[in-house]
This record gives structure tokens, C-alpha cells and sequence, in this order.
């Protein structure tokens, strides 16, 4: 429990049940409990409920003023988008057609070449920000485009609307297919190193760049050296793709092939480190991820697009047996859902294929991908000394849950346990079950200004 003396006023307290994971227990269950928040929006104790008088004493808050939860609510924190391009939101759920390689020509090129025009960019940016926070998505790490000014954009409409975010300027210097998609090296160094300047001036409290090459085949040698030394300088976030699909494996031994695998290209350019986020990684080798645990790199896995694109299907097992942080992600619109309650079924759906085709494999239970939504994303982005469960001292991220929301998606018959009713939400749940949404402490859903309901 937290330490009383000269600490921050606790202007909010909660009671009844808070569902969290830990890294031992892939599922916490808190009935009754109180949880306090501070003024600086971090969870200043948590106790159990017939401790009420006590607690409210100890740290001077009125107990008529307590928020009580109902009888089908429950806290649960919010959840980690690990990988999505915010500009792809334009033709989310379309364009399910190719593999990646055309895909990202025939479709992906074209459409974020066009966010040079900052009214079309801000219309979109706004729109996926507030979808996904709207379903649950507390923290975002964003792909942006290669227009430096819409991109710092992102980040400006991510603070407005008070997501968390880690928002990335594309870097390419190769791309034959949309040859006016792309940038020289030079000009990718300076305008990544503008981006950085300017966001971190902004001093937005929760939005932070992360340096982003787009993959190791639209990338030079020379870029992906000059990012590792970016990141590397200003103790950055880094964010690409990885081992996605077998024709994208192939093309990048016929690109860098001084290098022993996908991942010693980034590696040996300074892109492995403990804040590194890799998406995908369905090919990836046993020595491949003894890397990716030494350098305390993490995947994202992003089942709907692997799906979706005939990519491939990550073994989640073989990599947490490896000890690899890994979280989950939407990959909008590779996957064609922004909401991460569609990614937590389908990282379900991909692992009871893995055990029909081999009986004995190890399923994944649905606890351990409410883990891997909730605080293993905060682990893959190394922002789990801030978020990812209800722990004293991190922000309150979280999330209202009812399950029995009027005109929701779910039907109940009688009073359920509260495993049961996350099991509902986690599978038929929508953005009518979310009741609120916080982050650091801050009441973000409901919207708060009429013309942001839309």
C-alpha cells in the first residue's frame, strides 16, 4: 500500500471488482476491492472493500463520495495496441485480396502517399483515434506515413483526445512500386530527426515518437544505419515488420545477404534493443528469437493480418517458451479490425489451429491473451513500469466494463461469476459494453465535448 506522507490528494475512488493480470498470474480477480486514484492520475492504493472506514481515513477521502461499481461491471485495464497504421484506417475492412508484396503496392502505396494533404490526414487520424479508444484501446503505437507534418499531426490528435500513444514517421528510400512513395536517405535521416525534435517539444505528457523504418526491404543499409543511431542517440522507441510472410523472408536474403537472418539485418544496424517492437515474426528461427530474448526485443502478433493476407501463423507458445515479450496488435487494415477485442479472438482462433493440426499442442487459455492485451503490450513497449495492470504506484488505465449493458451484445441468464463475465466480453463484447474509458486517470469515453461524440 502506498506511502500517505506528502503524497497527491485522492480526488477519485472505485469499488467492486478489478480483473487484472500479473506476471506470475495470468488472472487476478479483486471482488469488492477499492481502488484509489491521485491528482497526478496513478493508482494510490488498492484494498479490499470492508477496509472502507480505514482506507478512507488513511488517505483522507469521504466514502459517500466513493464510485461504486454494479452488479455486471468490472475494472479491467486498458488495452495495447502493439501495431497499427493509423493512414490505412482509409480502407479498413477492403483489400483483403493480395499477399503482402502486391498488397502493399496494389493498395497500401498509393493510399498513404496521399496524407502529403493535411485536412485529408487529420480527417482520418481523428477518426481511427477515436474508434479505437472507443473500443478499449488505451495505448497505440502508430504507424504514420512518410509526411513528417501529418504524422506530428497524429500525435497532436492523440494528446487532444488523450490516448497514449507512440507515433511513428515512416522511413523508406526504396520502393519501386509508387516511385513518388519514397524518400531519399538523407532526407529520411532529417526529417526523422525534425519529427523527434518537434514531438518532444511538444512535451505532450503521454505521446512519445518511436523510430520507424518501415521494413528491412523499403530501407537501405545506410537508413536502417542512420535509425539505429537515431534511436540509439536519443534513447527511442523503435517500431518495424518482420518475418511476415515466406515471399518477404526470400526477398530479403536476395537484398541484404552479408546478413545470417531477417532479424541479424536489424540487429547488426543497432534496431534490436529493449524497446523494439517487431510485428509478426510468423518465420522466425529458434536462434532467431534467442536474439530477440538477449536484446529484450518484442513481437507484436497480429493474427487478423496474417489472416487476413494469407501471411502465415505465429506459434505465441514457441515465443513465450522462448521468453520473448510479446503483445498483440490490430495491424489496421492488414487486419480489417481496429478494435483489439477482435485481435484477443482472433489470437484465440489462430491457436486451436495449431492444436487441430497437432492434438498435443499447448492451447492458449483466454486468460493469457487478456495478459498478452493488457500488460504484455505494456511489456512489448516497455511501458510496464506505467501501465498494464492495477498495480500502486502505475496510471490508471482502464477500463468500465458491463456486461449486461443495455442494448449491448450479450445476454445473461443469472448472476455470473466474474471470470465468466469477462470470458463474455472478451468474446461478444463491443464498444456498448465499455462503459468508460480512462487513461492516467483521466475520464477520456464518454467524449466529453458534443462535437466529439460523432
Amino acid at each position: 500500500m502506498a506511502n500517505t506522507g506528502a503524497s497527491p490528494a485522492i480526488p477519485h475512488v472505485y469499488r467492486g471488482t478489478f480483473i487484472h493480470s500479473t506476471p506470475l498470474t495470468a488472472l487476478q480477480i479483486l471482488e469488492d476491492a477499492l481502488l484509489g486514484v491521485n491528482t497526478e492520475g496513478k493508482i494510490a492504493f488498492i484494498g479490499e472493500g470492508v477496509a472502507l472506514d480505514k482506507l478512507s481515513q488513511t488517505f483522507g477521502f469521504s466514502p459517500p463520495d466513493v464510485t461504486q461499481l454494479t452488479q455486471h461491471e468490472f475494472f479491467m485495464p486498458g488495452m495495447v495496441d502493439t501495431h497499427i497504421h493509423a493512414s490505412q484506417y482509409v480502407y479498413a475492412g477492403t483489400a483483403l485480396d493480395l499477399p503482402l508484396l502486391e498488397w502493399l503496392n496494389t493498395y497500401t502505396f498509393p493510399v498513404e502517399s496521399g496524407f502529403k494533404d493535411l485536412e485529408f490526414a487529420c480527417r482520418v487520424y481523428t477518426q481511427v483515434v477515436k474508434r479505437t479508444m472507443k473500443t478499449g484501446t488505451t495505448t497505440a503505437c502508430y504507424f504514420a506515413t512518410i509526411h513528417t507534418d501529418a504524422s506530428l499531426l497524429l500525435g497532436q490528435i492523440a494528446n487532444d483526445f488523450g490516448q497514449r500513444a507512440l507515433v511513428g514517421k515512416v522511413c523508406m528510400d526504396r520502393n519501386n512500386a509508387v516511385k513518388h512513395y519514397k524518400e531519399t536517405c538523407q532526407e529520411s535521416q532529417d526529417e526523422t530527426c525534425r519529427f523527434i525534435a518537434e514531438l518532444l517539444n511538444k512535451k505532450y505528457p503521454l505521446v512519445k515518437p518511436v523510430v520507424t523504418p518501415r521494413f528491412a526491404p523499403s530501407c537501405s543499409e545506410a537508413l536502417l544505419a542512420q535509425l539505429g543511431a537515431i534511436a540509439k542517440n536519443n534513447n527511442l522507441h523503435i517500431q518495424s515488420h518482420i518475418s511476415e510472410n515466406p515471399e518477404e523472408v526470400k526477398l530479403v536474403k536476395e537484398l541484404f545477404p552479408e546478413s545470417k537472418s531477417y532479424t541479424d539485418v536489424y540487429h547488426k544496424h543497432n534496431l534490436l534493443t529493449d524497446k523494439t517492437v517487431m510485428a509478426h515474426g510468423c518465420y522466425l528461427t529458434d536462434e532467431e528469437l534467442v536474439l530477440f530474448r538477449e536484446t529484450g526485443a518484442s513481437l507484436s502478433h497480429c493474427p487478423n493480418s496474417n489472416i487476413s493476407l494469407c501471411s502465415g501463423i505465429l506459434d505465441v507458445r514457441k515465443v513465450l517458451n522462448h521468453k520473448v515479450k510479446l503483445g498483440l496488435g490490430t495491424d489496421v487494415a492488414g487486419g480489417y479490425s481496429s478494435s483489439m477485442l477482435d485481435t484477443v479472438r482472433k489470437t484465440l482462433d489462430l491457436s486451436k489451429i495449431l492444436t487441430i493440426q497437432n492434438p498435443k499442442y499447448n492451447t492458449l487459455t483466454f486468460e493469457e491473451i487478456f495478459r498478452l492485451a493488457t500488460l504484455g503490450g505494456s511489456q512489448a513497449l516497455a511501458l510496464d513500469d506505467q501501465i498494464g495492470n492495477f498495480e500502486v504506484g502505475k496510471d490508471f488505465d482502464a477500463l468500465r466494463v458491463n456486461v449486461a449493458a443495455p442494448r449491448g451484445p450479450i445476454d445473461l441468464f443469472k448472476s455470473e461469476e466474474p471470470k465468466i463475465l469477462l470470458e463474455k466480453f472478451l468474446n461478444l463484447g463491443d464498444d456498448r459494453n465499455i462503459m468508460e474509458v480512462y487513461v492516467a486517470g483521466k475520464k477520456v469515453i464518454p467524449f466529453t465535448k458534443p462535437a466529439d461524440t460523432a
